[in-house]
């Protein structure tokens, strides 16, 4: 178990998330990471929509990645398009048994295999005004600290006890 399970009171695993999805997420992730990306999962925007996956690159730029495991994961959400007002890039991820040609060209594509992912189509980039990107950059610094602080008071122990 990560330590960010144990996290009670923003729990970022609430039992919505399939196994597959997760399988999708991690990959994902490691890529991201590989790519300098700083990365939170389960992130609310402004809006109220929750991110699968939000990133700030090492240049700044910000990538939402909406994640679908089946046609009828895409079909059935159409909340996706409202999170383009929140970054420069939106990338979808899916997994090897997802027909690709179902993921709009104006977006992103992430393969994923739970070990790492394979970025297979680039997203066009659309620049955040510059209230909304520290707005969201603000809301990103934030939601990172609290998790940090969450974490660490998640193990139990004091500074006593190191």
């Amino acid at each position: 178990m990560t330590i960010l399970n144990v996290v009670n009171d923003n729990p970022l695993i609430d039992g919505r998330q399939s196994a597959r999805a997760m399988m999708v997420r991690k990959g994902v992730q490691i890529l991201l990471h590989d790519m300098r990306h700083a990365v939170l999962p389960e992130f609310v925007l402004p809006n109220g929509r929750r991110a699968d996956l939000i990133t700030v690159s090492d240049k700044g730029e910000i990538w939402i990645v909406e994640i679908k495991t089946s046609i009828e994961d895409f079909r059935i959400d159409r909340k996706w398009p409202e999170y383009r007002a929140y970054c420069d890039r939106l990338i979808f991820a899916t997994h090897k048994d997802v027909p690709l040609e179902i993921f709009p060209q104006d977006c992103g594509l992430l393969l994923s295999d739970g070990y790492g992912a394979h970025l297979l189509s680039d997203a066009p980039v659309h620049k955040l005004a510059p209230a909304t990107r520290k707005s969201v950059m603000l809301d990103f610094s934030r939601a990172a600290a609290h998790r940090l602080m969450m974490a660490e008071w998640s193990t139990g122990r004091s500074f006593d006890d190191v």
